[in-house]
Protein backbone atom coordinates (compact mmCIF):
# COMPACT_ATOMS: atom_id res chain seq x y z
CA UNK A 1 0.00 0.00 0.00
CA UNK A 2 0.98 3.47 -1.36
CA UNK A 3 0.53 6.34 -2.01
CA UNK A 4 0.71 7.60 -5.75
CA UNK A 5 -0.25 10.02 -8.24
CA UNK A 6 -3.87 9.33 -10.18
CA UNK A 7 -2.16 7.98 -13.31
CA UNK A 8 0.09 5.80 -11.61
CA UNK A 9 -2.36 4.27 -9.25
CA UNK A 10 -5.12 3.48 -11.93
CA UNK A 11 -1.50 1.51 -14.03
CA UNK A 12 -1.80 -0.83 -10.77
CA UNK A 13 -5.00 -1.16 -10.34
CA UNK A 14 -5.73 -5.33 -11.03
CA UNK A 15 -8.86 -5.75 -13.89
CA UNK A 16 -12.06 -5.34 -12.85
CA UNK A 17 -11.28 -3.73 -9.66
CA UNK A 18 -13.17 -0.05 -8.62
CA UNK A 19 -11.74 2.93 -6.84
CA UNK A 20 -13.50 4.38 -3.98
CA UNK A 21 -13.63 8.25 -3.76
CA UNK A 22 -13.71 9.70 -0.11
CA UNK A 23 -14.13 13.19 1.58
CA UNK A 24 -12.92 13.29 4.82
CA UNK A 25 -14.22 15.85 7.23
CA UNK A 26 -14.04 16.51 10.70
CA UNK A 27 -17.69 14.79 11.42
CA UNK A 28 -18.06 12.44 8.66
CA UNK A 29 -16.37 10.96 5.55
CA UNK A 30 -18.47 10.88 2.68
CA UNK A 31 -17.86 7.53 0.27
CA UNK A 32 -18.41 6.85 -3.22
CA UNK A 33 -17.32 3.98 -5.93
CA UNK A 34 -16.83 3.94 -9.57
CA UNK A 35 -17.95 0.82 -11.84
CA UNK A 36 -14.85 -1.29 -13.18
CA UNK A 37 -14.53 0.68 -16.10
CA UNK A 38 -13.68 3.94 -13.92
CA UNK A 39 -16.13 5.38 -15.97
CA UNK A 40 -18.78 6.79 -13.31
CA UNK A 41 -18.78 7.70 -9.54
CA UNK A 42 -21.83 7.03 -7.76
CA UNK A 43 -22.46 8.02 -3.92
CA UNK A 44 -22.29 5.09 -1.39
CA UNK A 45 -22.95 6.49 2.03
CA UNK A 46 -20.90 7.88 4.93
CA UNK A 47 -19.33 7.35 8.09
CA UNK A 48 -19.86 9.35 10.84
CA UNK A 49 -16.66 9.53 12.46
CA UNK A 50 -15.66 8.06 15.52
CA UNK A 51 -12.08 6.44 16.43
CA UNK A 52 -9.85 6.26 13.45
CA UNK A 53 -9.51 2.14 14.08
CA UNK A 54 -13.40 2.42 13.69
CA UNK A 55 -13.40 4.59 11.08
CA UNK A 56 -11.01 2.79 8.88
CA UNK A 57 -13.17 -0.51 9.83
CA UNK A 58 -15.89 0.58 8.44
CA UNK A 59 -13.65 1.98 5.37
CA UNK A 60 -12.52 -2.02 4.71
CA UNK A 61 -16.05 -3.28 4.99
CA UNK A 62 -17.07 -0.97 2.21
CA UNK A 63 -14.76 -1.75 -0.05
CA UNK A 64 -14.02 -5.12 0.57
CA UNK A 65 -18.11 -5.48 -0.20
CA UNK A 66 -17.71 -3.92 -3.53
CA UNK A 67 -14.17 -5.12 -4.45
CA UNK A 68 -12.22 -2.14 -4.51
CA UNK A 69 -8.37 -1.49 -5.02
CA UNK A 70 -7.99 2.16 -4.93
CA UNK A 71 -8.69 5.05 -2.75
CA UNK A 72 -9.08 8.29 -4.22
CA UNK A 73 -8.93 10.70 -1.15
CA UNK A 74 -10.11 14.72 -1.91
CA UNK A 75 -7.49 17.26 -0.37
CA UNK A 76 -8.75 20.36 0.49
CA UNK A 77 -6.05 22.57 -0.92
CA UNK A 78 -6.76 26.39 -0.21
CA UNK A 79 -7.99 28.57 -3.32
CA UNK A 80 -4.74 30.19 -3.79
CA UNK A 81 -3.19 26.64 -3.93
CA UNK A 82 -1.33 26.16 -0.84
CA UNK A 83 -2.01 23.16 1.70
CA UNK A 84 -3.44 24.43 5.34
CA UNK A 85 -4.33 22.17 8.64
CA UNK A 86 -7.30 20.80 6.80
CA UNK A 87 -5.10 19.20 4.04
CA UNK A 88 -2.31 17.75 6.88
CA UNK A 89 -5.77 16.23 8.61
CA UNK A 90 -6.21 14.40 5.84
CA UNK A 91 -3.06 13.47 4.54
CA UNK A 92 -2.79 12.16 8.34
CA UNK A 93 -5.65 9.92 8.22
CA UNK A 94 -4.01 8.45 4.67
CA UNK A 95 -0.40 7.98 6.49
CA UNK A 96 -2.84 6.15 9.52
CA UNK A 97 -4.03 3.92 6.75
CA UNK A 98 -0.54 3.22 5.21
CA UNK A 99 0.95 1.83 9.05
CA UNK A 100 -2.29 -0.33 9.65
CA UNK A 101 -2.65 -3.00 6.79
CA UNK A 102 -4.07 -5.45 8.83
CA UNK A 103 -6.86 -3.46 8.62
CA UNK A 104 -7.53 -4.43 5.00
CA UNK A 105 -6.80 -8.25 4.97
CA UNK A 106 -5.16 -9.46 2.31
CA UNK A 107 -6.08 -6.39 -0.11
CA UNK A 108 -4.16 -3.55 1.03
CA UNK A 109 -5.60 -0.48 -0.79
CA UNK A 110 -3.63 1.99 -3.40
CA UNK A 111 -4.10 5.45 -2.53
CA UNK A 112 -3.91 9.02 -4.70
CA UNK A 113 -5.10 12.62 -3.58
CA UNK A 114 -7.96 14.19 -5.49
CA UNK A 115 -7.61 18.47 -5.53
CA UNK A 116 -11.61 19.12 -4.12
CA UNK A 117 -11.42 22.86 -3.67
CA UNK A 118 -15.21 23.69 -4.25
CA UNK A 119 -16.68 20.49 -4.08
CA UNK A 120 -19.01 20.74 -0.91
CA UNK A 121 -20.15 23.98 -2.24
CA UNK A 122 -20.66 22.73 -6.23
CA UNK A 123 -22.74 19.82 -4.86
CA UNK A 124 -24.97 22.33 -3.32
CA UNK A 125 -25.27 24.45 -5.31
CA UNK A 126 -26.55 21.72 -7.24
CA UNK A 127 -29.02 19.89 -4.81
CA UNK A 128 -30.32 23.42 -4.54
CA UNK A 129 -31.46 23.42 -8.53
CA UNK A 130 -32.47 20.25 -7.94
CA UNK A 131 -34.88 21.90 -5.09
CA UNK A 132 -33.65 19.50 -2.24
CA UNK A 133 -34.81 20.99 1.45
CA UNK A 134 -31.94 21.81 3.49
CA UNK A 135 -32.66 18.58 5.53
CA UNK A 136 -32.15 15.83 2.60
CA UNK A 137 -28.82 18.25 1.55
CA UNK A 138 -27.36 17.76 5.02
CA UNK A 139 -28.18 14.01 4.86
CA UNK A 140 -26.65 13.36 1.38
CA UNK A 141 -23.70 16.44 0.92
CA UNK A 142 -20.93 14.01 2.34
CA UNK A 143 -21.46 11.12 0.52
CA UNK A 144 -22.67 13.51 -3.04
CA UNK A 145 -19.03 15.53 -2.50
CA UNK A 146 -16.99 12.09 -2.72
CA UNK A 147 -18.97 11.10 -5.72
CA UNK A 148 -18.09 14.64 -6.90
CA UNK A 149 -14.43 14.29 -6.15
CA UNK A 150 -14.36 10.89 -7.57
CA UNK A 151 -15.51 11.92 -10.88
CA UNK A 152 -13.25 14.90 -11.51
CA UNK A 153 -10.45 12.10 -10.58
CA UNK A 154 -11.94 9.61 -13.21
CA UNK A 155 -12.29 12.32 -15.72
CA UNK A 156 -8.86 13.48 -15.34
CA UNK A 157 -8.10 9.70 -16.11
CA UNK A 158 -9.94 9.67 -19.48
CA UNK A 159 -8.31 12.75 -20.76
CA UNK A 160 -5.16 11.17 -19.96
CA UNK A 161 -5.94 8.59 -21.22
CA UNK A 162 -7.06 10.55 -24.92
CA UNK A 163 -4.11 12.22 -25.03
CA UNK A 164 -1.61 9.11 -24.34
CA UNK A 165 -3.42 7.70 -27.10
CA UNK A 166 -3.59 10.72 -29.54
CA UNK A 167 0.66 11.28 -28.64
CA UNK A 168 0.78 7.44 -29.69
CA UNK A 169 -1.26 7.62 -33.43
CA UNK A 170 1.19 10.99 -34.16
Amino acid sequence: MSIRNLVELKAVMPRHARLIGLDIGEKTIGMAVCDPGFTVASPIGTIRRTKFTQDAQELARAMKDRDVRGLVIGLPVNMDGTEGPRCESVREFARNLLIRPELFGKVEPEIAFWDERLSTSAVDRMMIEWDMTRKRRDEVVDKMAAAYILQGALDYLKKAAEEDEGQADA
